[in-house]
């Protein structure tokens, strides 16, 4: 049997996330997760009836973040080059919805200029 001396010290376990647990951090955490599976399915929307997209349907289904599918919105936009009008109608639903998740970084007000 240990005596109190020998006993190891409990240690509590440690928690590497700030804010963990607080109402406002978790509803802030639940409205990023719906923001980014809506634009998540915004994409397999728009891509939804294009020959030839199915590379971009698994990136898009593979993505886990919403930097992801910042990253392949050249890629989209270029699979959705038609001059038609579902074309033009699917390009502005991805547009659209890239900026809701991604406001101010096309805007000529941001911080980056062009050089």
């Amino acid at each position: 049997m240990l005596t109190p001396q020998a006993r190891p010290a409990q240690v509590a376990p440690r928690d590497f996330t700030p804010g963990a647990g607080l109402p406002g951090d978790r509803s802030a955490r639940l409205a990023a997760r719906q923001a980014f599976v809506s634009l998540k399915q915004s994409c397999l929307q728009a891509l939804q009836a294009e020959p030839g997209a199915e590379w971009l349907r698994v990136q898009v289904r593979a993505a886990e973040e919403p930097v992801d599918l910042w990253l392949l919105r050249a890629p989209m936009f270029a699979a959705l080059g038609g001059m038609d009008l579902d074309h033009r109608h699917r390009r502005q639903l991805l547009r659209r919805s890239l900026d809701s998740v991604f406001p101010d970084l096309d805007s000529p007000n941001s911080d980056f200029a062009v050089f």
